[in-house]
């Protein structure tokens, strides 16, 4: 391959000279004018340098948990061919402490209105089932860059207003969840390897954005950005106080 070098050399003398004539029209036109003083970078001022650095975290949060679901199998490793009901099923047969004799109680009760909640959300209980089911509309996409689909489904933890978002991937015919998080949620996006989940701020208006992305080392989703992001909209509705909790019992991340 001949060298890339001339090539360059005779960019250069074509941009030279097509910046002259350039340079005096400006100079016919008055001059070139200044931008003013360009600011001094500065490095950041790094504050109490004194302090030993932590060497393990203040708080368990979970970021990395994965579990197996037990009682589930993944057919001829086809994820679409699991139930989404019958894992949020298992989820909350689980915690019977959370779900059955806890806080979300009505959770529970609602499951018996759901059927087979599909990819398109329907099931076969008739709309007033579909209407009561936490279970929500089940997403099929590859989050993990194996070149096959994972399951991305939400249920709804009630009473209240908190929404549960999971992920899930087939390792040979077993069904493991890699991301668990729940919130007051006001949006869910997938994108490339990451999913986006948006969520009210008692800052009115802004909004909480939370990007969690597929880490092939860890082999689970990743908490990769946690920001506030102005909405501009200053009338929205305080977050409400009820959705902060530090962690959910089965270990995922929970409410800001």
């Amino acid at each position: 391959m001949p060298p890339r070098r001339p090539v360059r050399t005779a960019l250069a003398a074509v941009a030279v000279a097509l910046l002259v004539p350039a340079a005096a029209a400006c100079g016919d036109a008055g001059g070139l004018e200044g931008a003013g003083a360009t600011p001094t970078a500065a490095a950041p001022d790094k504050l109490w340098p004194e302090l030993t650095p932590a060497s393990s975290p203040a708080f368990e949060l979970g970021e990395v948990d994965t579990q197996v679901i037990k009682g589930v199998t993944v057919p001829g490793g086809d994820i679409r061919a699991v139930d989404p009901v019958r894992v949020v099923a298992k989820e909350i047969a689980a915690h019977p402490d959370e779900y059955a004799d806890g806080k979300y109680a009505e959770t529970a009760r609602r499951m018996a209105d759901c059927g087979r909640a599909g990819e398109d959300g329907s099931g076969d209980s008739g709309d007033r089932g579909r209407e009561r089911c936490p279970v929500l509309r089940a997403y099929y996409r590859d989050l993990t860059g194996d070149g096959r689909d994972d399951l991305t489904l939400g249920f709804r933890k009630l009473p209240g207003n908190l929404t549960a978002v999971r992920v899930y991937t087939a390792r040979g015919d077993r069904l493991v969840e890699v991301m668990a998080y729940e919130d007051a949620v006001s949006g869910v996006e997938l994108a490339g390897r990451s999913v986006i989940i948006r969520a009210p701020s008692e800052v009115a208006g802004y909004e909480y954005r939370l990007q969690w992305t597929w880490d092939p080392q860890q082999r689970a989703m990743l908490l990769t950005h946690d920001e506030m992001l102005r909405t501009g909209d200053p009338k929205r509705s305080p977050r409400p106080k009820s959705s902060a909790a530090p962690a959910s019992p089965s270990g995922s991340a929970s409410g800001r």
